[in-house]
């Protein structure tokens, strides 16, 4: 028995409550993590794991072992990085976690550069814009964007997001008359807002009056936006805005090369959102794992 890999998909069942979980993260069968997890407890001569037909359930043996374990485990994933020819080199699985328009258009090109830097790495890019359980699920960092709810995770804050208004060229060629005119936020109410549910603010858009808007400096002004289409997918909202189906409040990272090529255009300009932040976030007992901070780095470095 490797009792090293024994620790780990240990750990990794008890994280993610299921061995079958376990079974898809390793490529392997779900016998053979239990075989594994059954050989680390007859090595101990300890019982460490109950199981039912619905949970899995620590034993006071496996409670204290797992704490242990888990110590164990990270310190070995610190002692991965090894020193070749001076530098330092990275080995290993690195899970990575993002909102899938966030991952697709702007971390993806950062995990290509970093993966060039460290051929010996491999990463899991998982991909969701609902929550994610990241140390159910194995997640070693995950970016994300706005504000964090309280929790035990280690984040760091490595920039902002610009939220605009934006609809493309299209759905103004489709808007009849005057209502293609927009002044003022208000404005909004006579037009299509396709709304991103994925927000604790749902429908509430608020806009900041700056320099040149047609109100006192600060003033905040807040509509509830409405329209024949919500989501909670980042892409369906990239995809609709680019079709003309409406107007939609959100990340310029999203847009960036439509509004290059001013196929999508920024409305209201002199109506500001407040920035959203962007943070890097981990589980307490992964975040000093050399491949960890060394990810860390290259994406803050180029988000900054």
């Amino acid at each position: 028995m490797d009792r090293l890999q024994a620790m780990e998909t240990f750990v990794r069942v008890v994280e993610s409550g299921s061995f079958s979980a376990v079974a898809r993260e390793q490529n392997s069968a779900q016998s053979m993590i239990s075989k594994q997890v059954a050989a680390l407890e007859a090595h101990l001569g300890a019982k460490l794991l109950t199981r039912t037909t619905r949970k899995l359930q620590l034993t006071i043996d496996g409670e204290r072992y797992f704490e242990q374990a888990r110590r164990l485990v990270a310190e070995v994933s610190e002692a991965e990085a090894t020193f070749k020819r001076g530098e330092q080199e990275l080995k290993g699985l690195l899970r990575v976690a993002a909102a899938v328009g966030f991952g697709r258009l702007v971390l993806l090109p950062l995990v290509q550069s970093f993966l060039a830097q460290h051929p010996q790495v491999k990463i899991d890019l998982k991909l969701n814009d609902g929550f994610v359980d990241l140390i159910g699920q194995g997640v070693d960092i995950s970016v994300r964007v706005g504000d964090l709810a309280d929790s035990s995770l280690i984040a760091r804050r490595i920039g902002t997001a610009r939220r605009v208004l934006l609809a493309s060229r299209d759905y103004f060629r489709q808007t009849p008359g005057d209502t293609a005119q927009l002044r003022h936020p208000q404005d909004l109410l006579a037009h299509n807002c396709i709304v991103y549910t994925g927000l604790t603010t749902g429908n509430e858009w608020t806009f900041i009056a700056g320099a040149g808007a047609n109100a006192p400096v600060d003033t905040q002004y807040t509509i509830h936006a409405s329209g024949n289409l919500q989501t909670n997918s980042s892409e369906i909202i990239r995809a609709a805005i680019i079709s003309g189906m409406g107007i939609s409040y959100s990340p310029t990272w999203l847009f960036e090369r439509e509004l290059a090529s001013g196929e999508v255009q920024i409305l209201l300009p002199d109506w500001l959102a407040r920035p959203v932040p962007i943070h890097l976030v981990s589980p307490p007992q992964r975040r000093n794992a050399a491949k960890v901070r060394a990810f860390a780095e290259h994406v803050a470095q180029h988000l900054r």
